[in-house]
């Protein structure tokens, strides 16, 4: 069986069961440099005592240098600017542990929206920038949970689950089975277009007319 990464981004800290059962079961547990305040203020909570992370990556801008040198043998420092931090954790783990089953975002939305649209956004970048092979990638928030897909795909969600569609593909058609309103017609010109559906049977079934990228979010 493979590990489960849990990746904490500095957004919103998870108040409801399901992420914080992911965190108290990860097999390696990493913290976006900012967010290492929301996981210690949380831990007893989450864990029954206290506890640190495994990792802390960044470019440190949002931790004080006080925590910076408390716990300097767990903080990675990486000050490019091209990628931001959740990127930088997502590559650290695929470069540095082996045998990981699943990658699970918490905290990539909640704050700033423009910072919820690109964490989510980079799901898909993810799947061009590396190669994730069977590994499940997800981001999970208190309202549901985020993945992206490349191609056609059947998933399990349970009837009566809310679900949005979204590609950047204009030329993309998805065939759809299970969902309550089909987007078989669905010209994927605005990020609205196959947004606030709903699924009629426990799974879902969408068919792509080429391979492509779109993220399925599920509430």
């Amino acid at each position: 069986m493979g590990k489960y990464i849990v990746i904490i981004c500095d957004g919103s800290f998870p108040k409801t069961e399901y992420p914080r059962y992911l965190i108290r079961s990860a097999d390696f547990i990493v913290c976006c440099d900012g967010a290492l305040k929301k996981f210690l203020r949380h831990s007893e909570a989450i864990f029954g005592e206290e506890r640190l992370p495994d990792l802390v990556i960044g470019d440190m801008d949002t931790l004080s240098p006080s925590l910076q040198k408390k716990y300097s043998d767990i903080i990675i420092r990486e000050s490019e600017q091209e990628h931001n931090d959740q990127t930088k954790a997502v590559r650290w783990v695929l470069n540095n542990i082996e045998d990981i089953e699943a990658i699970h975002i918490l905290g990539a939305t909640g704050g700033r929206a423009d910072h919820t649209i690109g964490n989510l956004s980079l799901l898909m970048e993810y799947t061009r920038m590396f190669d994730l092979g069977e590994t499940v990638l997800e981001a999970v928030t208190d309202e549901g949970t985020v993945f992206p897909v490349t191609d056609t795909t059947e998933f399990d969600c349970g009837a009566g689950r809310e679900i949005s569609i979204i590609t950047p593909d204009s030329s993309l058609r998805i065939r759809s089975e299970g969902l309550q309103w089909k987007t078989d017609d669905v010209v994927f010109d605005n990020w609205w277009k196959a947004t606030l559906n709903k699924s009629v049977d426990d799974r879902v079934r969408l068919e792509f007319s080429h391979k492509s990228v779109a993220l399925i979010m599920m509430n």
